[in-house]
């Protein structure tokens, strides 16, 4: 059984930092493909970023590219998203996914190419 936790979420002013993790079990974060997506209230789930499982290709939406990394860590299988100089914009839950094999790398921030969610955190930008 694949299972995915994220951590790290919380509140934190504008210009600030935070790190999720997507800790996974049942399915190796080398196969396949991460994803991170957020939805804020009132507004579909778009993808943030997404990370290839058997290289290190990496894609980040526009809006978040230069202040959010995804990173991966094989010994804990767990993977992170290093997000810094946050806006009130980003604020959302913020949702880990995986594919269960490679996907086509034009669609990896779709979320409907995604097999196992998790259950999410909250991330929230305020003053």
């Amino acid at each position: 059984q694949v299972q995915l936790e994220e951590s790290g979420g919380g509140l934190v002013q504008p210009g600030g930092s935070l790190r999720l993790s997507c800790a996974a079990s049942g399915l190796g974060v080398d196969v396949g493909t991460i994803g991170w997506f957020r939805q804020a209230p009132g507004k579909e789930r778009e993808g943030v970023s997404c990370r290839r499982g058997g290289g290190s290709m990496t894609r980040y939406i526009d809006s978040v590219r230069g202040r959010f990394t995804i990173s991966r860590d094989r010994a804990k299988n767990t993977v992170h998203l290093q997000m810094n100089n946050l806006k009130p914009e980003d604020t959302a839950v913020y949702f880990c996914a995986a594919s269960r094999g490679s996907l086509v790398w034009s669609t990896c921030l779709d979320n409907s190419q995604y097999h196992y969610w998790g259950q999410g955190t909250q991330v929230t930008v305020s003053s």
